[in-house]
């Protein structure tokens, strides 16, 4: 069976230049001692708005290790997929994002409900989970949890399966997402959901939960990390007690959906996988967009023309962009700065805008929201994009290098 590494991360490249810059990090940290798995992901939507098949991402990435004589495991992510948007990835995939989020609350046959709450009668009432950790539970509350969640289980047993058809047994990675849904999941209802996947004979690897707090595009976390720690410890106490009683594998660990930068917790991530030797997979997201802008911007000339364009227009074009992303970003549309002061600004006074350095004073949350959300404007040039990036290729690789090891795989992995 294709099996994930014990950590590893999902590395979005939206434009498609950056596998080898990305793949350095990786294998930076393992000249370091922590071994991490590559996982390169890219949605169906951002398919959509680039105009990009996902065999192109698979082409990336096999070029990327190739040219690096990378020879240890590698993935390529079908992210967030759903039984409509499944079947373009089936023939390029070796991982597969089965996103239950649509899923949530549509109720099952009620007597697959009663078959499932009796099913789990035992786990009634208190239910040591570790030494440290029991949880109380009743009748009533686990049917809720069942009217809830089951159908969402049934559907992902179903995607799981399509892909299965074709794929072959145990030729992929999957994970089951159920972040992008406005409220978290309790590790009762988690217990239950990971009871619900295992009756369905999912040899889920990764399972993304949803968490309280805010996780939005490109910028930190929002939200107590405190509370992060002790949702994240429960969780992954709740998932060690499933795999043990529901025979569910034993390398199934957390996902976390960061939306990338939520610097706040990964420490806290870091502190709790060395505490219980468990495995993370951490998804970053579309930070490398945002750090090929930086790195044009950097370039000076030509490339801080295009990035000064891509931001100008953007704030024209700013209820279109932010529409399909308002569930995961904030912009204070009055902390913007105007088109007209950032038409002057030098390359370094962009970059340092842009860059994700709280301690810089000229860094802008809302600025980066609105261009992390903008890469569509990029894709409506793309020939000159390119043409941009591969003439500053050298500045682009650095910046995306930067972001992934030292602000990502340093924070969490204790480097």
């Amino acid at each position: 069976m294709k099996t994930l590494g014990k950590y590893s991360i999902g590395m979005g490249d939206r434009f498609g230049h950056q596998a080898g810059a990305q793949l350095a990090a990786i294998i930076k940290a393992a000249d370091n001692g922590v071994e991490i798995t590559p996982v390169w992901n890219k949605s169906n939507r951002e398919h959509t708005t680039i105009g990009t098949l996902p065999w192109d991402v698979r082409i990336e990435a096999d070029a990327a290790v190739k040219k690096a004589g990378y020879r240890k495991p590698f993935f390529v992510d079908a992210d967030h997929i759903n039984f409509d948007t499944v079947d373009r990835f089936i023939e390029s995939s070796d991982f597969f994002t089965i996103d239950v989020a649509s899923y949530i609350g549509k109720t099952a046959e009620e007597k697959s409900i009663s078959a499932f709450v009796e099913s789990v009668e035992k786990f009634t009432g208190e239910l040591k989970i570790s030494g440290t950790m029991s949880l109380n539970t009743t009748r009533e509350q686990i049917k809720a949890i069942t009217e809830k969640y089951l159908f969402a289980a049934i559907r992902a047993g179903e995607i799981f399966r399509k892909i299965e058809t074709i794929k072959g047994e145990g030729k992929f990675v999957t994970e089951v997402s159920m972040d992008e849904v406005p409220n978290p999941q309790t590790p009762v209802e988690l217990l239950f959901i990971l009871k619900m996947l295992s009756d369905e004979n999912i040899p889920v690897q990764t399972i993304a939960p949803k968490f309280s707090g805010r996780f939005n595009k490109g910028v930190d976390y929002v939200g107590d990390p405190l509370k992060f720690a002790e949702e994240f410890e429960a969780d992954l106490l709740v998932i060690d007690f499933a795999v043990k009683e529901f025979g569910l594998p034993e390398n199934l660990k957390m996902s976390i959906h960061s939306g990338s930068d939520k610097f706040a917790i990964y420490p806290h991530i870091g502190s709790v996988i060395r505490k219980y030797d468990k495995g993370i997979h951490l998804k970053t997201a579309g930070t490398t967009w945002l750090e090929e802008v930086i790195g044009l911007a950097e370039a000076e000339g030509k490339g801080l023309d295009f990035a000064r364009e891509v931001y100008i227009k953007s704030l024209e074009k700013i209820d279109e962009l932010c529409a399909p992303y308002a569930d995961v970003i904030d912009i204070d549309v009055n902390a913007l700065p105007a088109a007209g002061e950032v038409s002057v600004w030098n390359g370094k006074k962009f970059a340092s805008t842009l860059r994700h350095d709280q301690g810089n004073p000229d860094y802008n949350p809302n600025m980066r929201q609105l261009i992390h959300v903008a890469y569509k404007l990029a894709a409506q040039k793309m020939d000159i994009y390119f043409r941009l990036l591969e003439e500053h290729e050298e500045v682009v690789s650095e910046c995306v290098f930067d972001n992934i090891y030292n602000r990502h795989i340093l924070r969490v992995f204790g480097i």
